[in-house]
This record gives C-alpha cells, structure tokens and sequence, in this order.
C-alpha cells in the first residue's frame, strides 16, 4: 500500500475544502513547500498535490509553487488540476512530476487521453471524482449525468490502469472514508484504485 499526503493549493496556499465547496475552504498553510518538507521529514515517500484554481479554470496557477515542491525535495509527485493538453502534461513532467492526473480531460476528450496513454502511460492516472453516485468534473463544480461504474469500465477499456476515486461527500469533512464504494470498484473492476476522501484516521487506512 501506498500512502499519500495531499495538498490542495488555491492562490499559492495549502487550503481543504469541505465536500468540494470552493466557498468553504479552510487555509493550512501560506507555504506549501514547508508543509511538503514536513510530510517528507514524516517519512513520507509520495505526494497528492492539486490545482484547485486549474481544476476550476482548465488553467496552471499554481504551476510555479507546484514545480518549487517538485524541486525541493525527493517526494514522488503526483500532479492534478487544470491538466487538459499535452503541453500542460508535458509541462508537469519536464518539472520532475512522477505522475500527471487526469480528471475532466478524461471524460470530455478521450483522444487526449488516449495518446496521453500511448506516450506516458507509466506516468498517468485518472481522477474520477464523485457525487452522489456520478462522475463529477470541473474541479467538482460540475456534476454529469455519467455513473461511476460505466465510466470505469470505460476507462479500463482505453487501457487506464489506476484511478483516483474521490467521494466527494467525504472530502474534507474529516468523518471517514466511503468504505463500500472502494470494495464494490475493486470487486467489479480490474483496475488499482487510490482511495481519497475522508481519510482521518489510522483505522480509515
């Protein structure tokens, strides 16, 4: 098992969201690169970093603190938010990300996702975020009317080999994890999944 710290950054800060509410954000740090430091000296190995603002805008913001954390330390970088070009992808990569992840790209424009596979496939994951039961894109702004479990079916099709599953109801709400759904995915489909949302706990683990 992987263990992986996260920061969500919006305007350069380390901030949480509640349910992926942009409008309830609590601000952890003014310096994610110190807070990075801290999950490395803990013995941290890996690294869940987020663009919200990207997530939202389809933009990089936050591309400069994001590839000071990358260089600051030996932390295995993973990569989201905003991500939906090959240059963006590329542009991650060139900076020392150890792997890019792709949430609304994924579901609105399979061909970027496809060559992205064909070229990085090693260095590719796909965010599937979720709410009430359907896939959720746009930094969690926008739900669709797509189900999880087709969509994941889909993705595996395309050759996807992991995922990012994300309950969103339990993002940042600190309450525990959607322990069903992550059985019911693993049971149903033959993909490696990430679970995210409400991990508070040792027992969450």
């Amino acid at each position: 098992m992987k263990i992986l710290p996260a920061i969500d950054l919006m305007g350069g800060k380390a901030v949480r969201l509640l349910q992926g509410d942009y409008s309830r954000k609590t601000v952890y740090s003014d310096d994610p690169l110190a807070l990075a430091v801290q999950f490395q000296t803990a013995g941290a190995r890996y690294l869940h970093l987020v663009d919200l603002d990207g997530a939202r805008e389809g933009s990089t913001p936050n591309f400069s603190v994001i590839a000071s954390i990358i260089a600051a330390g030996s932390l295995n970088a993973e990569v989201g938010g905003g991500i939906r070009d090959m240059g963006t992808l590329e542009k991650y990569l060139a900076a020392g990300a150890w792997r890019v992840i792709l949430g609304t790209a994924a579901l609105n424009d399979k061909a970027f996702l496809g060559e992205a596979l064909r070229r990085y496939a090693a260095h590719v994951t796909v965010g599937v975020d979720i709410k009430d039961g359907f896939v959720a894109v746009k930094g969690w702004t926008e739900v669709t009317e797509l189900p999880l479990d087709p969509f994941v079916t889909q993705l595996s099709d395309l050759g996807v080999t992991n995922i990012i599953c994300t309950d969103i109801s339990r993002d940042g709400a600190m309450r525990g994890t959607n322990r069903a759904l992550y059985s019911r995915l693993m049971l149903r489909h033959n993909i490696l999944i990430t679970a995210s949302g409400g991990v508070s706990t040792l027992d969450d683990i």
